[in-house]
């Protein structure tokens, strides 16, 4: 076998990929050790709470909630209150068969070192497992029931109940709720900050209404306002009334 010995262009050609892998190598090298160094992506803490499926499409709130706005609330935002509150509770366990309501109802019975936790995240938990229950593609027009009683009784009329259910949302500085609440058997309007739910305060929250800017901002941007106004076109008064008759039997 005859050899052959390179050509003047083949050796340019070689001399200049040696160059440049001579200069590329470090970057790659350092690249590699940046990449090692990452920390391995994690998986959900275990434990006892789930992330409830919306009773609905994602879509199926729309317009008055987009399908995006959904999809990002409830699997994310409402997701990694899931998360949060399992990791606190398999840390801490005299916490171990209790209910998110339980554990948000009675604070000062958690440990401190996890109570922030608990209240955060029991609270956003507890507060979006109603939210996307009291919402249906079905929904909107004037109560009927029981609720629809209830409010004519504290608040004269629908028109006046929503008037001052929204005024209430509007005020409410930063992120939080607006509750319909029943403080032993009276119905009042409150709001509360973050994700505070009314059971912390001993009232039974019988509806409410989520103004952090994650559950409007992508169809109404800053206007709260609008967005308070629309989301009675998507109100499940059943579900309103179910909950008015469980926690009526509590009172």
């Amino acid at each position: 076998m005859s050899f052959c010995p390179e050509s003047k262009e083949e050796t340019r050609i070689t001399r200049r990929s040696l160059l440049q892998w001579a200069v590329a190598a470090p970057a790659a090298l350092a690249l590699s050790r940046v990449v090692s160094d990452l920390p391995l992506a994690q998986a959900a803490p275990a434990g006892p709470f789930k992330l409830p499926p919306l009773p609905y499409a994602y879509g199926s709130l729309a317009p008055t909630i987009s399908e995006m706005t959904m999809r990002i609330h409830h699997d994310k935002h409402h997701q990694a209150y899931v998360d949060k509150l399992n990791a606190a509770v398999s840390a801490t366990p005299s916490l171990a068969g209790k209910s998110p309501q339980t554990l948000i109802q009675n604070l000062n019975a958690v440990p401190e070192s996890v109570r922030t936790a608990v209240r955060n995240n029991g609270g956003g938990h507890v507060n979006h497992t109603m939210f996307w229950e009291i919402m249906s593609p079905k929904g909107g027009g004037a109560p009927t029931g029981d609720i629809a009683a209830a409010i004519r009784t504290n608040f004269g009329s629908f028109d006046n109940f929503k008037k001052k259910f929204n005024e209430a949302g509007e005020k409410r500085f930063g992120s939080g709720w607006v509750w319909l609440v029943s403080d032993k058997g009276q119905m009042k309007i409150i709001s509360t900050p973050n994700q505070d739910n009314p059971l912390m305060m001993g009232m039974f929250p019988i509806m409410g209404n989520d103004v952090w800017e994650h559950a409007y901002y992508l169809t109404y941007q800053n206007k709260r306002a609008a967005y308070l106004k629309a989301w009675w076109n998507v109100v499940n008064w059943d579900a309103i009334n179910s909950r008015l008759n469980y926690f009526s039997k509590m009172s």
